[in-house]
């Protein structure tokens, strides 16, 4: 099991330094991690400051020489793939091969695609999204692209630098479960970031769904989008008492027995706490769980 620590990109974490000084402290608390949300636009925290997300993780980046990095999770299907490719590339050969790139279809799509004159049909944006993610692939690579789909196209196009991480860097998937299309989709790539309905962002989701989950995504077989040879993660997340270990391993030893591979520690989506510096670089000073 690895720890990561999960913030937003709004709120005290628009600000680069804030995200570096939140990053510096998870190296040295211990975490393997850090990742940000990347919103353009979401009603709900209307009046807060956003942070682009790559500039955020460059800010952490530049501070810190061994977490992982990456974003929690970013919409392919809102970005040109080719942008994308570019800001992901120079992020992990700036950080020495420490991105990993969280992938989904985003939202609220009302506001982050509607507001924007874009498509909200959830086929259309699926088939950008997958789209999205073999031509990623195949820029990070530094080899040149040609490609003629339903939504891009490319005419011999090379994009240096290539990844640090080769092939590529990791990609995990986000999705709703029990919704399947999403976990075989992950199953492709690297990793499944699922959440939950009945289990809210910063809440611990259900064991018993999250076995179902695994064996689900085990029995898609060896599908990898490019056979890049890493382990397949499955990434769980929610609040942990930091101040109370024993509570802490209660919560997340079951999870890791039922298989998941990463703990994303999370504030309450509806607290507070969720964008203030304060509270965030407290749970993170008192360290990942202990298992």
């Amino acid at each position: 099991m690895r720890y990561s620590v999960n913030i937003p990109n709004f709120g005290d974490f628009a600000d680069p330094r804030t995200v570096a000084k939140v990053a510096v402290a998870a190296e040295q608390a211990g975490w393997d991690g850090l990742f940000v949300w990347d919103h353009v636009l979401h009603r709900k925290y209307a009046g807060k400051p956003f942070g682009d997300p790559w500039m955020l993780l460059t800010a952490a980046a530049l501070a810190t020489s061994r977490i992982r990095l990456g974003t929690l999770v970013t919409p392919v299907a809102r970005r040109r793939p080719q942008q994308l490719a570019r800001q992901v590339a120079t992020l992990d050969v700036l950080s020495g091969g420490r991105v990993t790139f969280g992938a989904g279809l985003g939202g609220p799509v009302e506001d982050e695609y509607a507001s924007f004159g874009d498509t909200t049909d959830p086929k259309a944006l699926a088939g950008r999204l997958d789209e999205g993610l073999d031509l990623l692939a195949r820029y990070w690579s530094g080899e040149p692209v040609n490609h003629e789909g339903p939504h891009y196209q490319a005419r011999d196009v090379t994009l240096l630098p290539a990844t640090a991480q080769r092939p590529r860097p990791p990609v995990w998937v986000a999705g709703f479960w029990p919704n399947r299309p999403p976990m075989r989709r992950a199953a492709r790539w690297d990793g499944a970031v699922p959440l939950f309905a009945d289990a809210k962002h910063g809440h611990v989701p259900p064991v018993g769904q999250v076995r179902e989950l695994v064996a689900y995504v085990r029995e898609q077989g060896e599908r990898r989008a490019d056979g890049s040879g890493t382990p397949f993660d499955i990434v769980l997340g929610g609040a942990t008492p930091g101040d109370d270990p024993a509570r802490t391993r209660d919560l997340v030893g079951p999870l890791a027995e039922a298989g998941a591979t990463w703990w994303d520690e999370r504030q309450f989506q509806t607290g507070e706490a969720l964008d203030r510096l304060t509270p965030v670089l407290r749970r993170v000073e008192q360290g990942p769980p202990n298992l």
